[in-house]
């Protein structure tokens, strides 16, 4: 399978039976309807774009290989494997045309994204999805580092997997939300927040940034422009603001945010509980339909 396929969070193939979600915090898996969570020594992962995200292979290998350890040699399990975000560069291209042929198609987007991508582009996996609507086409676009890639993968070939499913934990996630109106969807992991505007089923923008402390002054910083964006290029308003990994700060941020972006704030939720900051991207999988 081609890397280009292994990334998408939108290919359809038949579900594998086991799903992880990595995150600085730990590994949270799950398989037949149980999930469980493997915390990881403070340091084992360091998460950017732009160098090794892995500090402590070890550490790593051991939290994976303890989750659930192969019960026959030399067989291969099947496993999505959700990054997180801001290990990545995701991202919204629009289109007046797109072309009809996948290497047509992967040539204008390499094209555009090349001086932007801070990152040999020559040396990245690169998957996209082209959103159908009417007007200029909205492409969704997925880059990683081949090395920052294969880095994840390790432990879990290593134990016996075969990620054959990679996608990253917002474009999971995006299945925790509502269909109709514009969701601004704020989520947290650490000091990476993530920010993604839906309109119905389709998604007009994605940002990851690192915030230098969790604080709301900082994320307003983020949302703000987002909402204005909202408001000059959709010519609509946002429905409601949905907060994710936020923890006790959702509950003092949100009626404050409210009264202030005039609109409403509410926590994401799934079917298997409350999504938190390592398993909004594992939980939104599960909410699709996942096999694990």
């Amino acid at each position: 399978m081609s890397v280009l396929d292994k990334i998408s969070a939108l290919v359809k193939e038949p579900p594998p039976a086991y799903a992880f979600e990595v995150s600085e915090g730990g590994v949270a898996a799950a398989r037949g309807g149980e999930i469980e969570f493997a915390r990881l020594p403070e340091g084992t992962l360091a998460v950017n774009p732009l160098r090794d995200n892995v500090q402590n292979a070890s550490d790593f290998s051991r939290a994976v290989a303890a989750l659930y350890p192969a019960t026959q040699k030399n067989k291969r399990r099947a496993a999505a494997l959700i990054l997180p975000d801001f290990c990545a560069r995701v991202q919204v291209l629009d289109f007046d045309s797109f072309p009809a042929k996948a290497e047509e198609q992967l040539q204008l987007i390499r094209f555009r994204v090349k001086k932007t991508t801070p990152f040999d582009i020559d040396s990245a996996a690169i998957s996209y999805h082209a959103q159908a609507g009417s007007g200029k086409v909205d492409v969704i676009v997925a880059i990683v580092s081949l090395e920052i890639l294969a880095r994840y993968e390790s432990p879990f070939r290593a134990a016996g997997y075969h990620p054959g499913y990679i996608t990253t934990s917002g474009l999971a996630a995006l299945n925790l939300l509502p269909g109709e109106g514009v969701t601004v969807f704020a989520k947290v992991t650490g000091r990476a927040l993530s920010v993604i505007v839906l309109e119905a089923a389709h998604v007009k923008l994605i940002r990851s940034v690192e915030l230098e402390s969790l604080d709301s002054e900082a994320v307003l910083a983020v949302l703000h422009p987002t909402l204005a964006y909202i408001e000059d290029e959709l010519r609509t308003n946002a429905t409601r603001l949905v907060l994710c990994g936020f923890g006790e700060h959702a509950a003092l941020w949100g009626p404050l945010w409210e009264a202030e972006l005039g609109l409403a704030v509410e926590p994401a939720r799934s079917r298997f509980g409350t999504p938190g900051p390592f398993d909004a991207g594992l939980l939104g999988y599960l909410q699709d339909g996942g096999g694990a």
